[in-house]
């Protein structure tokens, strides 16, 4: 059996350790399938502001599939590529259905430059703070929105992604990477694995052809695209129940595990 041609990999949870960091472990086995000619593709729910320092920590430059695949950015040229945004006005409508649904949840939108935010609603990342702004409604966010943030408090995040996705019905993209009480809302048919799909297609890459890491709902599309989907040990339950293949936690490298054992 041939390497992967493509290594998709998550960031957080997945190749960043429980402190954010690249393992220099993992970083020598990212090294090791580049040499053996390999594509390493980020596939984060990430904006390209924080690909950055990652990228270059990791010593790999290249394609990034950020924002939930809202966006396509050039790690090594620090370009976008391709967006997919979520209509304004489609996004004030979905945030006026969830405020219904969902009593109490706050709205911020992640413009790919900033995160521009409703009083109430609380950031979940400090990287986000130095490009924080808050606004009165998202209705007058006046900037193309490539991912609708929903937080609350009081709702755990499984609860409120089912009465999301009933309340949305079809609108938009729903799902989540684990941030407490957070949402991640994008355009009808913007999402990791679709975005992943159309960059393979244009590659020449099968999905055989793709080795893919993940932890979080957000990720298993991706997973179950690749020919070789594997979970982290640190995954969410959702994840840990749909996907055979395992390997070990972020924090025991476990990312590193499986390229070396592929590019040896």
């Amino acid at each position: 059996m041939l390497p992967p041609r493509i290594v998709a990999t998550d960031l957080d949870g997945t190749l960043l350790d429980s402190t954010g960091s690249v393992s220099p472990r993992t970083r020598r086995a990212l090294h090791l399938a580049r040499e053996a000619g390999a594509e390493i593709v980020f596939v984060t729910a990430r904006p390209p502001r924080d690909v950055d320092p990652i990228a270059e920590t990791a010593g790999v430059g290249g394609t990034a599939i950020c924002s939930n695949g809202a966006i396509v950015y050039d790690a090594g040229t620090r370009e976008i590529v391709t967006r997919h945004d979520l209509d304004p006005g489609t996004a004030a409508r979905i945030a006026d259905t969830l405020a219904e649904a969902l009593p109490g949840v706050a709205f911020a939108a992640e413009t790919g430059h900033g995160v521009l935010g409703e009083p109430g609603y609380v950031t979940q990342h400090a990287h986000d703070l130095a490009h924080y702004r808050e606004v009165p409604a998202i209705r007058d966010a006046g900037q193309p929105v490539v991912k609708l943030l929903a937080w609350s408090a009081a709702h755990a995040v499984d609860e409120m992604f089912t009465a999301a996705v009933a309340a949305v019905e079809g609108q938009a993209e729903v799902t989540h990477s684990g941030g407490r009480g957070l949402l991640e809302i994008s355009a009808p048919g913007v999402t990791k694995a679709g975005t992943l799909a159309a960059i393979c297609a244009a590659r020449g890459v099968e999905p055989a052809e793709v080795t893919a890491f993940g932890d979080m709902p957000n990720d298993l599309a991706v997973l179950a695209f690749a020919g070789a989907g594997y979970a982290m040990a640190n995954a969410h339950h959702l994840v840990l129940a749909a996907v055979e293949r395992r390997t070990l936690s972020n924090d025991e490298h476990g990312v590193a595990v499986i390229l070396e054992r592929l590019y040896t």
